[in-house]
């Protein structure tokens, strides 16, 4: 009966010493590939924050290159309306006879038969304008009443009115020259 029991035991102690060394085993082997399992997401994290701390200093390059172009195009804005600030301040100080030589082109190029010709508020020479070849020539009338406009004339016709103050020339020419004045000052 001894040896039955010593015998059952002997196979329980090997039984549960092949149990243990089999559980070892699967333990290391679990080990072993959660470990690898760790590596590979440690190398995968650690590429995913490599792309994304270089996308945000690429980012952060574009936004401060963005940055200086726009400063950089506010100074050139500033240095165009310095220009044609200055433009119209000495269109306000033209002298007699170059401000109807202009009136006179402006008149020929824009006015239509019977017209009527509004003068700006400070226009100083409405007078000598009365008398240009180009009134009688295409039947313009003067009116007596004046308009707020910065300097120049305003015309009304039956057609269109047509707005030929300096601050209008000047935007009008702003817009169709800027970029060749800001090429050439610019360079």
């Amino acid at each position: 009966m001894q040896q039955i029991i010593e015998r059952i035991l002997s196979d329980a102690n090997a039984e549960a010493e092949m149990i243990v060394a089999e559980a070892e085993k699967q333990a290391t082997k679990i080990v072993s590939d959660a470990e690898s399992r760790s590596a590979k997401v440690r190398e995968e994290t650690e590429t995913e924050v490599a792309q994304k701390r270089k996308g945000i200093l690429e980012k952060r390059a574009a936004d401060a290159r963005l940055d200086g172009a726009k400063l950089l195009l506010g100074e050139k804005r500033k240095v165009l309306d310095t220009v044609y600030d200055e433009a119209h301040s000495q269109l306000l100080e033209l002298n007699q006879e170059d401000t109807l030589a202009m009136i006179a082109w402006l008149l020929d190029a824009y006015a239509e038969q019977g017209d009527e010709i509004y003068f700006a508020e400070r226009f100083p020479y409405a007078d000598a304008v009365k008398i240009l070849p180009v009134i009688a020539e295409k039947g313009l009338k003067i009116s007596n009443e004046r308009v707020k406009i910065e300097g120049g004339i305003y015309l009304k016709g039956e057609k269109a009115d047509k707005d030929l103050s300096y601050p209008a020339l000047l935007a009008a020419d702003r817009d169709e020259n800027q970029a060749a004045l800001a090429r050439e000052l610019f360079k």
